[in-house]
């Protein structure tokens, strides 16, 4: 599992992250239960199309992100970047959720802080 000062050195998965990817879509688009009829052409079409993004793990301490691979045959964790508390808490309370129970996508906040620090 990498920490963010080796992710930083990763240009090729940094490089790669998708900021727009969610944990919804990532469902919907590699995922054959995920909601099939909504897809409109965005479900994963060829072997090996995969996409790195962030997710928030809102039970986890101390308050992180957490970089995942994910394609149609399953999803592996590569780095885990501590964020700042408040801005964990506010993206779960965005998403209109109770905090412990879910996986969230991030917000822009988050986003542009990672960004700023991984010079992407």
């Amino acid at each position: 599992m990498l920490n963010l000062e080796q992710l930083k050195q990763r240009r090729d998965l940094v490089d790669n992250i998708d900021w727009d990817m969610t944990p919804e879509k990532a469902v919907e688009t590699y995922l054959e239960w995920g909601t099939g009829w909504s897809r409109k052409g965005d479900a994963a079409t060829v072997v090996g199309q995969e996409s790195l993004y962030f997710v928030i793990y809102d039970w986890e301490e101390p308050p992180q992100v957490t970089l995942v691979r994910r394609d149609s045959q399953g999803m592996d964790e590569l780095a885990k970047v501590p964020v700042p508390a408040e801005l964990v808490r506010q993206a779960v309370e965005d998403a209109g959720r109770k905090p412990g129970v879910g996986v969230y996508a991030i917000t822009d906040p988050i986003r542009a802080w990672l960004q700023e620090r991984l010079g992407a």
